[in-house]
């Protein structure tokens, strides 16, 4: 099992648009369409590991987002309308137990803002961080990270470009998965 993160953001450095909104959704090449590599990252999963504030405009969707993946929330409270099969706790590491005792082999994907995306790579529970760069300038929004230090533990691992000019890079998150509590030594 493999936690990875996917995310969209601007070439200076934006996951939001200035008015919030995630900067995929300012892609002319993802608005006619193109699917910048979802469908093959997804292809490999059978979890979703999320945060209350991404999971929460789910409730209200026409249709369920994740009708293939297993759902695990980190969040204070369980929301109104929360379909029973999702799983959810206020303690990331507990999260984590429970996520690795319901994996059945395959790789997890890592929804939410820059917030539950640092609380798991701070815990050692992100193996790759896959940033897909947009050929667009937004100047404000929000950022992908607070400032970081330089021994953060991203290690290069590949890029390819995608339709319409977008950029595809793939980091591992060195020593991730020794530091995670509780994963076996064969494991790491």
């Amino acid at each position: 099992m493999q936690i990875r993160a996917r995310m969209s953001m601007s070439a200076d450095g934006f996951v939001t648009t200035p008015t919030g909104w995630p900067s995929l959704t300012a892609d002319p090449a993802f608005v006619s369409g193109q699917s910048h590599g979802i469908r093959e990252f997804l292809e490999g999963c059978e979890a979703a590991l999320m945060g209350r504030t991404t999971f929460e405009p789910a409730l209200t969707n026409e249709r369920w987002p994740w009708p293939d993946l297993d759902v695990f929330v980190l969040g204070s409270h369980r929301p109104a309308g929360t379909p029973d099969h999702v799983v959810t706790d206020s303690d990331p590491l507990r999260l984590l137990e429970k996520l690795r005792a319901a994996n059945r082999g395959g790789d997890v994907h890592l929804i939410g803002g820059p917030r539950t995306i640092g609380t798991f790579h701070a815990l050692g529970a992100l193996d790759t961080l896959e940033l897909v760069v947009l050929p667009l300038l937004f100047g404000s929004g929000m950022r992908l990270t607070p400032a970081l230090s330089p021994d953060t533990g991203l290690a290069f691992q590949r890029e390819r470009a995608l339709p319409g000019g977008a950029v595809e890079i793939v980091y591992s998150c060195r020593g991730s998965r020794s530091r995670l509590p509780g994963t076996p030594a064969s494991q790491r």
